[in-house]
This record gives structure tokens, C-alpha cells and sequence, in this order.
């Protein structure tokens, strides 16, 4: 009987198969968005799902607005902290709201809090048994008049790039292809990677809306795609789990 019922297990794999978790934190690039059947906005992580077989299941945990900061006073890391289990993933990507001087509530100081903070985030994840995977934020569509990509992040994506060389974490250079992508589709074509509308034009929208920050499907399937590929060319043996559940 024992080997009968082993049998079945190996070629149904229930009993070894284990679904992980990747919960993904961070600001509105990657969050849910509501009413999302008629909502032309989205975060790229919302579209994640997809991109992976049912062995990984994709907690999204972004939210509108936060920073590192915010993230973890409204005790929004901690429960994620205590959900996490062995073989689970954490994709970290912060930046965008961190970089507000003018709100106490969110600013912090690239060198120091931000990067504590990504610290903590790294370190208690891997005291619970998972992985964390740092990204850099994605690049805004800011052309200046000669047609150049400016940055807009100045030094969160650089001390995010740091953080991960000192601790050893496998990291995804967000800003970089998300340059390359905004630049490959130009000045004008890249505005169908945001939200550019005039009134009318969308029902969601009853007034122009030019927002260069934020993804439209398209955009939010486009970096969604550039982090399933820079994915699968890291070269660290912690996330082979989650490279061996692309689809």
C-alpha cells in the first residue's frame, strides 16, 4: 500500500510540490489599483502573476504613496514579516515617495534611513528563511527639450545598488531598463507607457491627464516582462526556485 500511494505522489507531486510566496513591496509603480477593470492605471507587479507557474504565488503588498519609511511605521512590514516562511521571495522597490523632503511622514535620507531601512527589510526576511530581491525604481518619462532622458531619483537607486553588493542580495537594476525602454519608445510614443489622456478621451478621466510617474497596462506589462528576463540571467543560486517557475 505504501508504495502505491508513493507511486501517486511522484507523478501527481503533491506530495513534494510547495508552493512559495513572493510578496512584493513597495509605492503606486507596483501597487493594485482599483477598479482595475476600467482603471487604465496599473503597477507593474499587479500583472506579475502571469508571468509564473502556480508553484509561485504573487502576494502583492505595494501600496499608493508609500515610502520605506511609511511602509514600515503603518506596521505594513511587520505583518508581512510574520507571514513569511522558508523558500518564500521579497521583491524590495522604494524610491519615489522616499525622495519627498517635504513630508515628514515619507522623506527619508538616501544614505542613511532609506538604506536602513532596506537593511531591515533584507535582514529580517532572511531571518524568517526567504529571499529578498532588491530593484531599483523605475525611471520617470522626464524628456528635456532635446529630447534626453533626465533622472529623477537622484541617489535612492545608487545606495539601493549598495545596499545589495554589501549584502549580498540579488539585484535588479530597475532604473537602467526601465531608461533603456522609456528611450526606446522616444520622447512622444513613450507617453502610451503612462497615463496621457485627454479629457474624454478615457471614460476613468473626465479631465486631461498627463502623468509621466504612474503605468498604464501597457508600461506595467512592458517592466513587468524586463523583471521577469533580468530574473533569469541573476547568477545567485537563491532565487534558481523562482527562475525554474517562469513560465
Amino acid at each position: 500500500m505504501k508504495f502505491y500511494i508513493l507511486l501517486i505522489c511522484l507523478f501527481s507531486g503533491a506530495c513534494f510540490a510547495q508552493k512559495a510566496t513572493l510578496y512584493t513591496i513597495g509605492d503606486s509603480t507596483m501597487a493594485n489599483k482599483k477598479d482595475s477593470d476600467r482603471n487604465p492605471e496599473h503597477g507593474w507587479a499587479q500583472v506579475l502573476q502571469p508571468f509564473f507557474s502556480e508553484n509561485i504565488v504573487v502576494v502583492n503588498k505595494a501600496v499608493n504613496g508609500r515610502s520605506t519609511k511609511s511602509f514600515i511605521d503603518e506596521k505594513r512590514w511587520d505583518s508581512i514579516y510574520k507571514k513569511l516562511k522558508k523558500g518564500d521571495y521579497v521583491f524590495i522597490e522604494f524610491g519615489h515617495n522616499d525622495q519627498k523632503i517635504e513630508d515628514s511622514a515619507r522623506y527619508t535620507n538616501p544614505h542613511t534611513a532609506y538604506r536602513y531601512n532596506l537593511i531591515k527589510f533584507v535582514k529580517e526576511s532572511r531571518a524568517r528563511g526567504a529571499t529578498p530581491v532588491l530593484l531599483s525604481s523605475i525611471s520617470r518619462r522626464n524628456f528635456n527639450e532635446k529630447g534626453v532622458l533626465v533622472p529623477t531619483h537622484g541617489d535612492y537607486p545608487l545606495e539601493t545598488r549598495l545596499v545589495a553588493q554589501e549584502y549580498k542580495v540579488p539585484f535588479i537594476d530597475l532604473e537602467y531598463h526601465t531608461e533603456l525602454l522609456e528611450r526606446s519608445y522616444g520622447p512622444e510614443k513613450s507617453k502610451a507607457l503612462h497615463l496621457h489622456f485627454k479629457a474624454g478621451e478615457n471614460p476613468y478621466y473626465d479631465k486631461d491627464k498627463a502623468d509621466d510617474t504612474h503605468l498604464s497596462l501597457l508600461g506595467a506589462t512592458k517592466i513587468a516582462q524586463i523583471v521577469i528576463d533580468q530574473l533569469k540571467v541573476l547568477e545567485d543560486p537563491s532565487v534558481e526556485k523562482l527562475k525554474k517557475a517562469i513560465r
